[in-house]
């Protein structure tokens, strides 16, 4: 059952993000990618109080992906990555971004916080971070 109302450009435009943001990191780095983006569109909180709906989230400005200033980006999307997309909006998290908004690529070690935000974990080149539960309940909120 998908967590966010999505259409087939919608799936197609995440799984081209996921890839664009995170391919260098495998499936499962796509993936924790790809669950920092679907809990921008299901949450109401912080600077996603606006943020309903994929184009939204990828596009935001300020707070949007660098990605989408990328030719990569603009690629058609490849089956692999839309079956990978289907499976965050159907509500599939990983750890260490399962409550995460937001998520960078750091040259060295993760800091502890970043925009005053708690590291959740790392995953090979991305560093994950999640806000407190009283910042933000619905990222914390159980399908």
């Amino acid at each position: 059952m998908a967590v966010i109302n999505v259409s087939s450009s919608d799936v197609d435009m995440l799984a081209r993000l996921m890839r664009a943001e995170a391919e260098g990191d495998g499936e499962l780095g796509m993936l924790t990618a790809g669950n920092v983006m679907v809990n921008r569109v299901r949450t109401r909180c912080l600077d996603f109080e606006n943020v309903n709906s994929v184009p939204n989230m990828a596009f935001q400005s300020p707070g949007g992906f660098e990605a989408v200033q990328k030719s990569y980006f603009y690629q058609h999307a490849r089956e692999r990555d839309k079956r990978l997309a289907k499976r965050v909006i159907d509500g599939e998290r990983f750890h260490p971004a399962e409550n995460s908004l937001w998520f960078f690529r750091p040259e060295g070690t993760c800091p502890a916080q970043w925009w005053g935000q708690w590291n959740t974990g790392r995953y090979k080149a991305h560093c994950f971070y999640s806000p407190l539960a009283s910042e933000c309940p619905d990222v914390f909120r159980t399908y």
